[in-house]
């Protein structure tokens, strides 16, 4: 019995592995929310602007027989990734179907009706391979690292959230950043493992084992400063809510309306980050799918500038609505379900530590 206990988080009452399964299981319900959502908007960018007209880039991947390409960055609630098109004829479900829309509702009503319920959530089981992962790392280590620093501090600071967050980030950003590179270039054709290995091997030894993380310094710069303000925020409102409310501990409610609103704020003040990161990710997919050469871009800095001295502050806020819609629901759904799943984990360790008295 006492191993059991010595295996329990001391501040959350339970085990590192349960917190994995509630953060995997919030990862999932997550994705299965937000994902038809994100499908139903690129169908809609693709009616308005076929793919005939809108390249990304032309490019002569592998003959001298020129093809067109276009990539787009798709999200399951849970991490961006990109896609590739070559001509329409290997491109996602999306892409390929024929229905034509009028608006969003009427996009949900024919894709289901038209194309089965399944279609809704097209693409998804392959970012999820990655996506669930990065998130059971990134709230497990969130987790421990907070109650690690709460533990040596010996204090409640506000700031705790803040580092715990950014450090927790960083890290799933670090280990998942070189499956996503290696998911980009498998979509171009099929690669066999052992071609797959040669591909990373050539890749290595050309530019180095750092060649394997390249898009990580954008994606850090959007993502650490998102979730260093998502938690530090998130921690001030839930408790404020329970303040309000007269709660010892935060209901579901309480932590669905706090992950929503601390998404938002933490959204529109990364945004500028976001529209930087996913132009990036478009150079990428072009660079490492279509093995265009790569140019130099600028650094993030002066990339925002740019963008500031071409289109205004109103430049660095593009799409703020389209990430607002798609965050704040994302992050609530992710964090009340984490934090269900916890308590459930909390109440069955402290009912078997009763039935063992």
């Amino acid at each position: 019995m006492m191993s059991e206990n010595t295996s329990v988080s001391s501040a959350g009452g339970i085990t590192p592995l349960q917190q994995m399964l509630a953060s995997g299981t919030g990862a999932l319900f997550t994705s299965l929310f937000v994902t038809p959502l994100d499908v139903v908007k690129i169908r809609l960018q693709a009616q308005r602007t076929p793919f005939s007209k809108v390249l990304s880039v032309e490019c002569v991947p592998w003959s001298v027989h020129q093809s067109k390409w276009k990539c787009f960055v798709y999200c399951n609630g849970l991490m961006d990734h990109l896609y590739v098109c070559q001509n329409g004829s290997s491109c996602t479900a999306w892409y390929k179907a024929p229905t034509r829309f009028t608006g969003t509702l009427d996009a949900f009503v024919k894709i289901t009706r038209y194309e089965g319920i399944r279609s809704l959530w097209s693409g998804l089981p392959p970012t999820l391979v990655m996506a669930v992962p990065a998130t059971v790392i990134y709230f497990t280590t969130y987790d421990q690292l907070r109650d690690y620093l709460r533990c040596r501090m010996s204090r409640q600071g506000a700031h705790i959230p803040l580092v715990a967050g950014a450090l927790a980030r960083l890290g799933a950003v670090t280990v998942i950043s070189p499956l996503e590179l290696i998911r980009t270039k498998m979509q171009s054709r099929p690669l066999s493992y052992r071609e797959l290995r040669i591909c990373i091997q050539s890749s290595v030894a050309q530019d180095g084992w750092l060649s394997l993380w390249r898009g990580w310094g954008p994606t850090v710069l959007r993502d650490v400063p998102f979730s260093a303000l998502y938690w530090f925020n998130y921690e001030l409102v839930k408790e404020w809510l329970c303040r309000q409310s007269r709660l010892d501990e935060a209901t579901f409610m309480v932590s669905f309306t706090a992950g929503a609103i601390s998404g938002t704020v933490a959204a529109v003040l990364t945004l500028p980050f976001d529209v930087v990161k996913t132009q990036r990710q478009i150079e990428l997919g072009d660079m490492e799918t279509l093995q265009v050469a790569a140019s130099k871009s600028s650094s993030t800095w002066l990339l925002l500038r740019r963008i500031r001295a071409e289109f205004g502050t109103r430049g660095l806020f593009a799409g703020f609505l389209p990430r607002v819609i798609k965050v704040a629901p994302a992050c609530a759904i992710m964090i009340s379900t984490y934090e269900f799943g916890k308590s459930f984990f909390q109440k069955l360790n402290q009912e078997r530590q009763l039935s063992s008295l």
